[in-house]
């Protein structure tokens, strides 16, 4: 496990004698399997592009591990991320979750990174640089997708599969290790991959290695 971050620190003033251990949650972060928009290199934010067919037929090739067969799934409500989530669930329930929507990259969604990182108008740069008050125009930035994060993980009380995009997966392991959007991220975010994230009392503390999903 990665260290423990900077999380919001607890209550001021508690007793001294007050124990302060919380139960700890391992849920499990997983990216959909990938569109045509990723192999062109766009910017998919909010629109709902599809798996690919060569997303697909991975998928066809790969499972849940079995310690995550039986545990609750939630997903975004993007088709790319429900038919991963949908597919790995084999029949059973998958819940939708709008808060694990990609991060909305407004103006620049469908867009190529390099074409905006050319233009000297576009304030549109490497994830390194963008830092905690980063926006799209018409869209969100890192401070959004923490706000919308920490209420569901507050909620989350069991082990749980949470299908999602890359962007949000950055703003969880980042809320996990401290890592504020300034300098090479601390983490690596995996294609086909479970991100364990470890929660206390509700919130991110330390993020696992990586587990590939087996093939069937």
């Amino acid at each position: 496990m990665q260290g423990r971050p900077g999380v919001l620190p607890g209550v001021a003033g508690a007793p001294a004698m007050r124990s302060t251990r919380r139960t700890a949650v391992q849920i499990a972060l997983l990216r959909h399997f990938p569109t045509d928009w990723n192999a062109e290199g766009r910017l998919q934010g909010r629109t709902d592009v599809p798996l690919s067919a060569e997303g697909r037929a991975e998928l066809a090739l790969r499972r849940l591990p079995e310690a995550w067969r039986d545990r609750p799934i939630l997903c975004s409500p993007l088709s790319r991320a429900r038919e991963t989530a949908e597919t790995l669930a084999e029949g059973r329930e998958v819940r939708i979750d709008e808060r694990l929507l990609e991060m909305d990259m407004g103006e620049w969604e469908g867009r190529h990174g390099p074409e905006l990182i050319a233009d000297p108008d576009c304030a549109y740069g490497p994830v390194e640089g963008w830092g905690m008050e980063f926006r799209a125009p018409g869209g969100e930035g890192p401070a959004d997708m923490f706000a919308r994060l920490a209420p569901l993980f507050a909620e989350l009380r069991e082990p749980t599969l949470l299908v999602t995009h890359r962007g949000l997966m950055r703003a969880a392991l980042a809320m996990a290790t401290g890592w504020r959007y300034e300098g090479p991220e601390t983490f690596r975010i995996k294609r086909f991959a479970l991100h364990p994230v470890t929660l206390e009392g509700g919130r991110p503390v330390a993020v696992g290695t990586p587990e590939k999903l087996p093939l069937r």
